[in-house]
């Protein structure tokens, strides 16, 4: 009987000794319950209730070894734990390279990718390593204070503040977690009423001391648990209505204060990139491998030819232009780091789903753009982020040649049958895809009035824009890269001997894309390739088409370009962009009758005498007369150069005139010889201003002729150089951000613009520099 008395003894001193560990273990789990709410599966949640049992254990374990020792120990089986739960989530996310880049990436980015993650957060190295590593070290060091001290309460505290912090991260992103707080409170109260030692033999610890000093302890501890008690009830009654009030008040999210990844220009606006494309067309981009598990068998016969051009073709989208200011038309995307899962959007009512799966290698393509057909659902051998308005996907470290990734992309074909008849939304749903910006050129808004009225329903407008731009306009390789409305109004006004009505497919979808919203089309503009779906992807398959968003339908896409080999139709025998008013300076002068005869003229052959000249007077005055024409002329040119220069830098906003004094440094180049093309970036402009101001200084080196004054401008040229690319940076704020731009930056922009010019000049020949003040070019350019 006594045996079996110490039996049970032991027993019930076990089970007392494990539940505060148990509870430890337990608080420090709830925490990656909370924050498994908004992870994909139940592998975060896992992760972290091995490291709350593994911190704790460890600690019980090494209950006898010095406390210096056990956190040591503790850690290096923590990177253990750690090391083994990133490679097993990195094996499940399908992600390349080895443990140790794996590691050394995740510990880079695992804050900032946690907090930008897509809900729901794949479990990636980097999404997992920050949730494990702190739930281990809650784990230590609050088994640490409450085991080896005694103190309960302040072993608590670790393992709150990482719940807490959990229900931070999660915010508004799952539902308030209700049943984990119950739980949290309950684990912890099961830990604080069962004492974790005993006095031997179960007795009394008090029962040895005096009855004085035995009364004197129990007053104490009688004292200590009233005041517990009622510091208790008190914070009850004081925060009780406050933490009321906030049960259905929605939580702050902290993905509000971390700035999402971002990218540069070109994968802002990647529609400036398809002149340069089409200047080198057999430039190698991408391989392509393409495979339709839902497409028809191949002896299945298309329905028409419409269906078989797209069942020969694949249309990899690149990226998704929805923004449009009037000059640029831009991405406008948030994108949150992705795993391999994408969410899934919601397919239109009328239109079906096809599955396409491709494997892609980069070549050359750059930027951080990564192609995929729309839309993608599915992404392995890459870390991506993802922008589901616009279904956009980028590799946030950028491409580098030999990637390789798999898409799969859930392709959305809609009834055709049904265009016809389909409408249009309309709303603050839609406002940002029927935005029209302030500027538009008459011209083109009546061109839009006209194709209107002419077509009632949506289809109907669409196709006649489509048909207008295909039967028109000629395409070229060579023409100026440009969206802006004076570039679209060139393009569809301008004359066609002089450069209008031909352009690459970028014209033409901005123009369609424009024309559509004025008409009341819901548009956008997509970038990609059109190729076969096998093989390489080349520079020449890049082009750029529009969208129009159609009601049970989703975005359908349009093809305006021209036809091979049809000859466009001038654009004067269906439009005429003229004003129904012309402005009083453009209309014809009256004609004046003469009021008296003319002069008699006297003969070819008159002698000279009182009724002629004689011919030294003839040449010297038609000699003297030509000098002053010309004089005059030039005196005029001095005269509108001047009044150009004025113009662009001191008139209008800051943005215009930022704009201005980016247009003088562009003539500047053009009449030093060094032109630059349509095609390239304010950065790229920058770097050939510095190298033409570098060489031309070059070539002057050691001449008479620039010696002396021009001294200090040559001098000046030193903090020129720099200063363009100053210049550079305001312009690409304007072109994003007009209505930032200040006064001061204008009165810079003006500032660096002069000097530059003044350097540039002085760095000529004499007789260069004498004409570069009358030269016409930068008015035939400021004319178009």
């Amino acid at each position: 009987m006594g045996r079996g008395t110490q039996v049970v003894t032991g027993a019930v001193r076990v089970l007392r000794a494990a539940v505060l560990p148990l509870a430890l273990i337990g608080l420090t789990a709830l925490a990656g319950v909370v924050l498994g709410r908004v992870y994909a599966g139940s592998l975060l949640t896992w992760l972290v209730i091995g490291a709350a049992a593994g911190s704790v254990l460890v600690s019980v374990a090494a209950r006898r070894l010095p406390s210096w020792l056990v956190a040591p120990v503790s850690v290096a089986v923590m990177a253990g734990w750690t090391l083994w739960s990133l490679r097993l989530a990195a094996t499940r996310a399908e992600l390349p390279g080895g443990l140790l880049e794996v590691t050394a990436d995740a510990a880079r980015n695992g804050i900032p990718r946690l907090l930008t993650a897509m809900i729901p957060v794949e479990p990636t190295p980097d999404t997992v390593l920050v949730p494990v590593v702190a739930a281990w070290l809650a784990g230590l060091t609050g088994a640490e204070v409450a085991l080896r001290t005694g103190r309960v309460l302040l072993g608590y505290l670790p393992a709150a503040g990482l719940y807490a912090a959990a229900l931070y991260v999660v915010g508004p992103n799952a539902e308030p977690a209700v049943g984990a707080t119950l739980a949290f409170v309950a684990v912890a109260a099961l830990g604080l009423a069962t004492p974790a030692r005993t006095a031997p033999g179960g007795g009394d610890p008090t029962a040895e001391l005096t009855p004085g000093v035995r009364a004197a302890v129990r007053l104490r501890l009688a004292t200590s648990a009233a005041l517990g008690v009622a510091v208790v009830v008190g914070l009850v009654a004081l925060l009780g209505p406050v933490v009321a009030e906030q049960v259905d008040g929605r939580p702050v999210d902290p993905r509000r204060y971390v700035e999402p990844p971002q990218v540069q220009t070109l994968d802002e606006n990647p529609l400036i990139r398809i002149s340069g494309w089409a200047l080198h067309p057999e430039q190698k981009l991408l391989d392509v491998s393409t495979e339709r598990p839902d497409a028809p068998p191949v002896d299945a016969p298309p329905e028409n030819d419409a269906a078989a051009e797209t069942a020969r073709s694949v249309r990899i989208r690149l990226a998704v232009l929805s923004d449009y200011d009037g000059v640029t038309w831009r991405v406008g995307a948030t994108y949150r780091n992705a795993g391999r899962i994408l969410p899934a959007a919601t397919p239109a009512r009328d239109s079906t789903l096809q599955t396409v799966r491709q494997q892609i290698s980069v070549a050359e393509l750059s930027g951080r753009l990564l192609p995929a057909v729309a839309t993608p659902r599915e992404v392995s051998g890459a870390r991506v982020a993802y922008d589901p308005a616009s279904g956009t996907l980028i590799r946030p470290e950028g491409l580098t040649p030999g990637l390789r990734y798999a898409v799969t992309s859930a392709e959305e074909r809609p009834d055709n049958n049904l265009l016809a008849t389909a409408n249009v939304p309309a709303g603050d749903e839609v406002a940002r895809v029927l935005r029209v910006a302030d500027g538009v050129p008459d011209p083109m808004r009546r061109l839009s009035a006209q194709l209107a009225e002419e077509n009632g329903a949506p289809f109907a407008r669409a196709s006649a824009i489509e048909q207008f731009l295909a039967e028109h306009y000629r395409v070229v390789a060579d023409a100026p890269s440009g969206h802006a409305y004076p570039n679209l109004g060139f393009f569809l006004f301008g004359p066609r001997n002089g450069g209008g009505q031909e352009g690459t497919s970028e014209q033409f979808a901005a123009a369609f894309a424009v024309l559509g919203r004025l008409s009341g089309l819901p548009t956008r503009v997509v970038v990609g390739f059109r190729t076969s779906g096998q093989g390489p992807v080349l520079a020449g398959d890049a082009y750029a088409w529009p969208e129009v968003l159609f009601d049970g339908l989703g975005w359908v896409a349009f093809d305006p370009m021209p036809r091979p080999n049809d000859e466009p139709r001038p654009v004067e025998e269906d439009f005429r962009p003229t004003p129904e008013d012309p402005p009083p300076s453009e209309a014809p002068a009256p004609t004046a009758e003469p009021s008296a005869s003319p002069e008699p003229v006297a003969a070819a052959d008159a002698p000279p005498g009182k009724d002629g000249f004689s011919t030294p007077v003839l040449v010297a005055g038609g000699s003297g007369g030509l000098l002053l024409v010309v004089g005059a002329l030039l005196l005029t040119l001095l005269a509108m150069r001047r009044s150009l220069t004025r113009s662009r830098l001191v008139r209008g906003d800051p943005g215009q005139r930022i704009a201005g004094a980016w247009r003088e440094v562009t003539d500047a180049l053009l009449l030093a010889g060094k032109p630059v093309g349509g095609d390239l970036a304010a950065t790229e402009i920058a770097g050939h201003a510095r190298q033409t101001l570098s060489d031309a200084r070059a070539g002057t080196t050691g001449d008479d002729t620039t010696a002396g004054p021009d001294t200090g401008g040559t001098a000046q040229a030193d903090a020129s150089g720099p200063a363009v690319d100053e210049l550079a940076v305001l312009l690409n704020q304007v072109g994003f951000a007009p209505a930032a731009a200040t006064p001061d930056q204008a009165a810079r922009a003006a500032e660096v613009a002069t000097a530059y010019v003044a350097t540039l000049r002085a760095a000529r020949p004499w007789w260069r520099r004498l004409l570069w003040s009358v030269h016409p070019s930068p008015l035939r350019r400021a004319r178009r």
